[in-house]
């Protein structure tokens, strides 16, 4: 008898690694079509977007991420989750007119998606817990010994001890002050009560600033669970961030957030409410602290709300101008997935919040899996947007024609 179930067992194993072996082996063969741009571009003919608008293949890097387009306009860098940072060169047009290189190969780098340049064209690149500047990024970004400032160094953006592979894509913008922001995701889905004094002393959980050789720190706002995208509206100079809500709670609740910090020393809310007005169970039973700033729009919940940006040129209709272009990644823990889209937000003439809209979907495909999750979205000195994907390993432009 037990020779049998020995057997059967040992049947029954194999039988569970060859399924397995099957199953990523699909898995495996989808991701390498999906990289392929005959693929990407049948995946492009299905997107909707807004009469008189066009998306095309602009460039394949892999893992794409934020991104920022250098003042003189000639050098898209490329944020990643990985250890690599891309520059993307080359006109508009298909993808086999770009070139894709690894920015600063000699420099190893851990989680570098934060990627964003000051006035006067230093680039930042802000790891897990580093983050770096260079000076000359955009003329000699295809020298491999390029030089880097450290502006913070190695385990002084956050305790070592808190690092995680949960919420540690890093996002950052050059303020109109001259100071350097960046957002800081705490690594829970809701922290432990313990937690809370030193993620508030660091200003994990919320957005720092700091001067541009990483001096003055101070804390510019709390209360955020893991802000990925982040822009200062142009007409008021005023910051505006995403914010990826509470999990577990549920298809439809929380609900994402775009929120405006007019000043320093806000509090948006979070761990005691896990988005918008929904408390958490973690901390139902405790009293919020007073002058809690609500978000500005409210988008639906799950769809992951990443990279932002102003729209200031005037290649898109007026609609467009002066309001916000973001990218939702995607659910993935909810029963129907939500996501996988550009949506566009409004303001009102006082510069407050209107309301949001889909702007560009598809990605999301009709079996209810991706192929595409966009990340990121960037302006280019013509007036088209461009929009980062990571799962996909492509760059996305976006251009209207009357």
């Amino acid at each position: 008898m037990n020779k049998r179930l020995s057997a059967i067992a040992i049947l029954v194993l194999g039988l569970s690694a060859g399924v397995a072996a099957i199953v990523w082996a699909r898995q495996a063969h989808r991701s390498a079509l999906l990289h392929q741009p005959e693929t990407i571009q049948k995946t492009l003919e299905r997107i909707k977007l807004p009469p008189g608008f066009k998306i095309s293949l602009y460039a394949l890097v892999p893992g794409a991420r934020h991104m920022a387009v250098g003042p003189q306009g000639k050098v898209i860098f490329v944020g990643t989750m990985g250890t690599k940072v891309y520059a993307v060169t080359g006109p508009a047009g298909s993808a086999g007119t770009h070139k894709v290189t690894q920015f600063a190969p000699s420099i190893r780098m851990a989680l570098p998606n934060g990627v964003c340049f000051s006035t006067e064209g230093v680039l930042f690149v802000v790891e897990q817990n580093r983050v770096l500047s260079f000076a000359t990024a955009e003329a000699a970004y295809e020298d491999p010994k390029i030089a880097a400032t450290t502006v913070v160094a190695q385990g002084k953006l956050i305790p070592p001890e808190d690092e995680s592979d949960n919420h540690s894509a890093r996002v950052c913008r050059v303020g109109p002050d001259g100071k350097l922001y960046i957002a800081l995701g705490q690594p829970y889905n809701v922290p432990p009560h313990e937690k809370m004094p030193k993620f508030n002393e660091w200003g994990i959980g919320g957005i720092i600033k700091m001067n541009q050789d990483g001096s003055g720190r101070q804390v510019f706002a709390r209360g955020i669970r893991n802000s990925v995208g982040m822009d200062f509206n142009p007409k008021d100079g005023i910051l505006w961030f995403t914010d990826n809500q509470a999990d577990c709670m549920g298809d439809d609740l929380p609900l994402e957030e775009l929120n405006r910090a007019p000043t320093a020393g806000l509090n948006f809310g979070f761990p005691w409410y896990g988005g918008g007005h929904t408390r958490t169970e973690e901390y139902k039973n405790e009293t919020p602290p007073e002058n809690l700033v609500f978000p500005e729009i409210e988008t639906p919940a799950h769809a992951a709300d990443l990279g932002m940006i102003f729209y200031t040129w005037t290649q898109f209709p007026p609609k467009y101008r002066g309001g916000i272009f973001f990218a939702q990644h995607g659910s993935w823990n909810r029963t129907v997935p939500i996501g996988a889209r550009v949506s566009f937000a409004s303001l009102k003439p006082d510069g407050t919040g209107d309301k949001a809209e889909v702007f560009a979907e598809g990605w999301l495909n009709d079996q209810g899996t991706y192929d595409g999750r966009p990340v990121d979205v960037a302006e280019l000195p013509d007036g088209s947007l461009i929009v980062s994907d990571d799962f996909a390993g492509a760059l996305y432009r976006i251009t209207y024609e009357e």
